[in-house]
Parts: C-alpha cells; sequence; structure tokens
C-alpha cells in the first residue's frame, strides 16, 4: 500500500508539474560559421572601395592605406606608397588607443583604408575597427590583387644587403 501511495504522489506531481523535463544543455553551442559567411557579413556594413577609387586616394592628405598583409607577402608583391603596416593579426591591439601597441595612424583622424591579398582581411579589419570606434573606414575589395591589376602605384620594399 505504501509503494502504491508513493507512485500515485509522484504520478500526482508529475502531472501537476507538466510534462517531465528533459535533458537539454544548459548553453548550445553557436551554430559554427565559415570565413565566407564572415567576410559576406563584413561586406555588408563596411564601405568598399574598387581598386580605382582607391588609388585615386593615393597623394590624399586626409587618407591612410593600412596593409593587413604578412611581411613576406609585402616583400614578394610590393605595397601601396606610403601604407602603414599593421598586420592583420595585431590589429584590435593597434586601434585600441590605450594599448601599449596603439599606432597614432589609428587616432589621426584620417579616412583608413584598409587592404590585404584578396579583400577578405580586409572586410573583417573594416568591420572591426567600426566597432571599436572608428568611423570613416572603407577597404580595397578585391585587395591588392586587384590594387595591381587596376594599374595602381606599387612600391617594391628596400632588400637588405
Amino acid at each position: 500500500m505504501v509503494r502504491s501511495s508513493a507512485f500515485l504522489l509522484v504520478f500526482g506531481l508529475l502531472l501537476a508539474c507538466g510534462e517531465p523535463a528533459t535533458e537539454t544543455p544548459a548553453t548550445e553551442a553557436p551554430a559554427a560559421r565559415g570565413v565566407q559567411a564572415m567576410v559576406a557579413d563584413a561586406n555588408e556594413v563596411v564601405t568598399t572601395l574598387t581598386a580605382a577609387e582607391a588609388a585615386s586616394l593615393v597623394d590624399d592628405p586626409g587618407v591612410a592605406f593600412v596593409d593587413l598583409r604578412e611581411q613576406v607577402e609585402i616583400q614578394r608583391s610590393g605595397y601601396v606608397p606610403g601604407a602603414v603596416h599593421a598586420p592583420r593579426g595585431l590589429l584590435e591591439f593597434f586601434v585600441d588607443s590605450t594599448s601599449r601597441m596603439h599606432m597614432p595612424v589609428f587616432s589621426s583622424g584620417k579616412r583608413i583604408v584598409f587592404y590585404c591579398a584578396g579583400g577578405g582581411r580586409s572586410a573583417l579589419a573594416a568591420q572591426t575597427a567600426m566597432e571599436m570606434g572608428l568611423d570613416d573606414v572603407a577597404h580595397v575589395g578585391g585587395g591588392f590583387r586587384a590594387w595591381v591589376e587596376a594599374g595602381g602605384p606599387v612600391e617594391q620594399p628596400v632588400q637588405a644587403p
């Protein structure tokens, strides 16, 4: 009799509380997103300049070009004349004015035009810079490859003897 009373009590509680809870993780991991989706999202919110549009800004004192490529890429193919080198992997530290690694170009008030080899890193960099408070940023669609194809000026790095 005790067992059946306990069973009825438990059954009654289950009915009163609704369906028994199923085990679900407290927090579910977000669905994985690939880099192509991230670049596409960035391109929806950042200003993209064609290589020809960007090339017309080379001599503008109110514009700073930022090369996000690795040193080996610059050594191999050159760079936009006057560009500042800020490898993508450290960008957040370079942009943040409170960081010991801050680069003055990012607090200069100039329009920042990012570029990389093909346009992916620069789209992400422009989005990141906007999220960090920079207002006037853009990137070169198609990157340095498009720049070269459009006949943009290219400076070659000085080789050490």
